[in-house]
């Protein structure tokens, strides 16, 4: 620990705190413009100007680390002048002028700096010229007039996103923010993932859709979690009279850090057409609206009879982007109470069932957690793109590289990480378990195996030759992963997970696998990851949300004489329904969600739904009421009951 003085103040912190941390913990106020508590500091605005005794310039206060004994003056007349002078400067190079500008009046942090520092005028003549402003993205606006050159945008591109999108042409106060090297936004090489957005201090990097909607401080923010994908981020979702207005990353949040993707950021703001509002029944061949007694009774009469037959003929499918508690009725309901002969997720088991059997296999749990990314230092990617279905996930990968983390991707097919991995395998048509075997040949040779295996050196020339790569490449791959000391392998769903399990025994990885919804894990726990099977059933109940079925289940749904689709939108799905019933938006519900590691969370509801429209559980528990069935909430339970893939703590 460090002693040092700070306004007459005498604080501990850790050796390596910058002298601006160590101010921030003793509660004393340096401005800064640059400095972003998530990025690596930079000391580019000169803001955070402060005055060190024994120093012989003020020095700035993100950047410097503090010393022993260091005393610290924040406010003199000195430090104060020259901030006044740096704001001056900035104010002089673009053309920041407030009353047009989508963040005056509380959100601008330059405006609220020179409020601070009292200024009222800048006494230098206006230096700056007229740029175009770039709205070519789909989401966010570029303004260059009023980039203040702080480079937060570009640090997070890199440093959160490893994308390195973003960077600047020319030199001094000419310097412009481009896109690939001057290419428009829109046409860049940008993945929506808003974190330039998020880190910008001022107007020149906007969302379009939140816009001029209104400030922070009039706005209702909500503390949640994102159900786009098993991930599981962290969000703060921003309302203004019951209408969504943003989405933000929670800088707090133990699962991103603040990060996420298109479709936590943005999608939700893209407004889906044909919301249902009110429940329908099928009447004379078309759907007639009703009123919720009458769906309920006709759903009743139409699940009643099958109830009290031994084989009830009923299947019975769930999205995983619904909550636990919800999922648990669910199960209650149609498998404990109605006998149904199939109950599952709409995801057909094809993200969940293979961990799970991998962890009973074992006896064990063996999966890695996203944390194990941030300290691996080589990632094996087989037959998965995290960039294209678990972006979040794919951004720590990709954000990890620059520091000297290995990549190695096994897949078949096109991926977004091939042309960033150190090997990258395209095995021609072959089982994977060839390739597991292939590589399992190249380790041994290697000399690198740090476990057991039947599979011999001299094997690895037929096997290559086998997946249609040479030796080589298995030796260069097998190289890239057998090397490092905390490699981690990350999958999606496979057949050959026995497979790949003793092979990262062998080489003694963690395992992580990216699931399909938001509680395919939960889901997996609850027994519904069985695969659909087009039998001859009487009935269906479809709990869809705000979630899609695929063609492929919709078609084998066609066949089924007697539907129920709880729903928000209007789809194929519903267009086949006998008794349809409105659902809430995942904004619109609260409940608990277990993402891929494990980690069980909770959501918020941030929007409130219209009157007609209840939560699936709702609709369950009413339902269950019309059949005379008497549902318990206790979901902890069942979470336990199969060993899961990681230890799972409420």
């Amino acid at each position: 620990m460090v002693t040092l003085t700070i306004d007459g103040k005498t604080i501990e912190v850790p050796e390596g705190t910058t002298v601006l941390r160590a101010a921030q913990s003793a509660g004393v106020d340096i401005p800064t413009l640059c400095d972003h508590p998530h990025l690596t500091p930079y000391g580019g605005c000169r803001l955070c100007l402060v005055e060190v005794e024994g120093a012989r310039t003020l020095q700035p206060s993100c950047t410097m680390p503090v010393s022993n004994n260091m005393v610290v003056k924040t406010n003199t007349k000195k430090v104060l002048d020259a901030r006044k002078f740096v704001l001056t400067l900035i104010f002089s190079e673009r053309n920041h002028f407030c009353p047009y500008c989508q963040v005056s009046g509380g959100d601008c942090e330059l405006q609220n700096a020179a409020y601070h520092e009292g200024m009222t005028h800048w006494p230098l003549q206006p230096n700056w010229q007229p740029y175009p402003v770039d709205a070519s993205h789909p989401y966010i606006i570029l303004e260059n007039n009023r980039c203040i050159l702080c480079r937060r945008c570009v640090r997070a591109c890199g440093e959160l996103i490893g994308n390195f999108t973003l960077g600047f042409e020319e030199r001094g106060a000419r310097s412009i923010l481009v896109a690939d090297t001057g290419v428009p936004l829109g046409e860049s090489t940008c993945v929506s993932c808003g974190a330039c957005v998020q880190v910008c201090p001022t107007g020149a990097l906007i969302d379009r859709w939140s816009a001029y909607r209104g400030h922070d401080v009039a706005l209702d923010s909500t503390q949640t979690i994102c159900v786009g994908c098993s991930v599981g981020c962290g969000i703060k979702v921003f309302t203004r009279d019951n209408n969504l207005v943003r989405i933000d990353g929670d800088w707090d949040a133990s699962i991103n850090g603040g990060v996420l993707c298109e479709i936590g950021h943005f999608e939700p703001m893209t407004e889906k057409c044909d919301r249902i509002h009110t429940p329908m029944v099928r009447k004379n061949g078309s759907l007639k609206a009703a009123t919720w007694e009458e769906a309920l009774t006709v759903a009743a009469e139409g699940l009643q009879p099958l109830k009290e037959k031994t084989t009830s003929g009923i299947a019975a499918l769930i999205s995983t982007r619904q909550p636990v508690e919800t999922i648990h009725h669910f199960k209650q309901l149609f498998e404990y109470h109605l006998g149904a002969e199939l109950v599952t997720s709409t995801e057909e088991g094809i993200y969940t069932s293979f961990a799970s059997l991998a962890a009973e296999t074992s006896g064990k749990p063996f999966e890695a957690k996203l944390s194990d990314i941030h300290d691996s230092d080589s990632v094996m990617v087989f037959e998965v793109d995290p960039l294209k279905d678990h972006q979040v996930a794919g951004f720590f990968i990709k954000r990890k590289l620059p520091s000297g983390m290995k990549l190695l991707v096994v897949d078949q097919s096109e991926n977004a990480l091939d042309k960033a991995a150190n090997k990258a395998l395209k095995p021609a048509k072959c089982t994977y378990e060839d390739v597991l075997k292939a590589l399992t040949a190249a380790v041994v040779k290697l000399g690198l195996a740090k476990g057991k295996t039947s599979i011999k050196a001299d094997e690895l020339n037929s096997l290559a030759a086998k997946t249609g790569l040479t030796t080589d490449d298995y030796l260069d791959a097998a190289y890239v992963i057998a090397a490092a000391e905390k490699p981690v392998i990350i999958y999606e769903n496979h057949e050959n997970i026995v497979s790949l399990k003793e092979f990262a025994t062998l080489v003694d990885a963690k395992l992580m696998s990216l699931k399909g919804g938001a509680n395919s894990l939960a889901a997996a726990q609850f027994n519904l990851d069985k695969s659909y099977k087009p039998d001859r059933f009487k009935a269906a109940y479809v709990a869809l949300g705000d979630d899609e079925l695929s063609q492929k289940m919709i078609k084998e749904l066609e066949s089924i004489p007697f539907k129920v689709v709880q729903a928000s939108y209007a789809s194929s799905a519903t267009a086949m329904a006998d008794v349809v019933f409105p659902s809430t938006t995942w904004l619109e519900q609260g409940g608990h969600y277990v993402n891929l590691e494990g980690t069980v969370q909770e959501a918020f509801p941030s929007l409130k739904p219209a009157d007609e429209i209840k939560t699936i559980g709702e609709t369950l528990i009413a339902l269950s009421s019309r059949l005379g069935i008497n549902l318990d909430g206790d979901w902890t339970k069942e979470l336990h009951k199969r060993i899961s893939p990681v230890e799972i703590a409420r």
